[in-house]
């Protein structure tokens, strides 16, 4: 099969809203805090990719910031962007006849039908930003705020249940875990993401041939 055909300059032109970097900073330093309180309840380590298998939605604002490491890694390490363009390319290559939206723009469907799909969707497929030899995220600087925020106790959304890793808080109480609730400032992400003139939800491997 040979490579679909991609629109690679759906993003080009845009860059990340000026808020992005305050945005990184503030859910770094609330992970750290959270991981902080955690203490050995939280098992996240270099080297455990569980959460690096199976497709996840992320935003266009996540698609815009792994499209600007892109942009710095041709720079500076050429050979790792393009490695990270190789993986992507085998990543859409094998799973995107599949896709439960439009390979062309990299979008998720967003009918009900889509939605349901992509329940089931490349639930064993590595992220193409992970090293397979030494299961670093290649991106790691930039990943999505999904990655950002996997491991602590989170809230994806007011008056959501807590939820974390299945290998951390281990024998935990629901005291315990919800003591280490990692605060998320979604107001903020959301400003945003209402920003990018782009609109959806896509993948990692469509972000990273943009």
């Amino acid at each position: 099969m040979g490579q679909p055909t991609i629109n690679s300059g759906m993003l080009a032109g845009m860059s990340l809203p000026a808020g992005d970097h305050e945005l990184v900073q503030i859910v770094d330093a609330s992970l750290a805090d959270a991981a902080g309180r955690a203490g050995p309840w939280l098992v996240c380590r270099l080297g455990c990719t569980q959460c690096c298998f199976g497709a996840f939605a992320i935003s266009q604002l996540d698609a815009l910031r792994l499209a600007a490491a892109m942009q710095k890694l041709r720079s500076e390490n050429p050979a790792l962007a393009s490695e990270l363009k190789r993986r992507a390319f085998t990543w859409i290559g094998e799973y995107g006849p599949a896709f439960p939206g439009d390979v062309g723009t990299g979008l998720i469907g967003d009918t009900e039908s889509d939605r349901d799909r992509f329940e089931e969707y490349a639930n064993e497929a590595a992220c193409p930003a992970l090293d397979p030899a030494t299961g670093r995220c290649d991106v790691y600087e930039w990943r999505p705020m999904t990655c950002r925020v996997f491991g602590p106790p989170v809230r994806m959304g007011a008056g959501d249940a807590l939820g974390h890793c299945e290998l951390c808080f281990n024998g935990a109480t629901t005291d315990q875990v919800a003591a280490c609730e990692m605060a998320m400032p979604h107001d903020l992400e959301q400003q945003l993401i209402d920003q990018v003139p782009t609109k959806g939800e896509t993948l990692v491997a469509f972000a990273l041939i943009r």
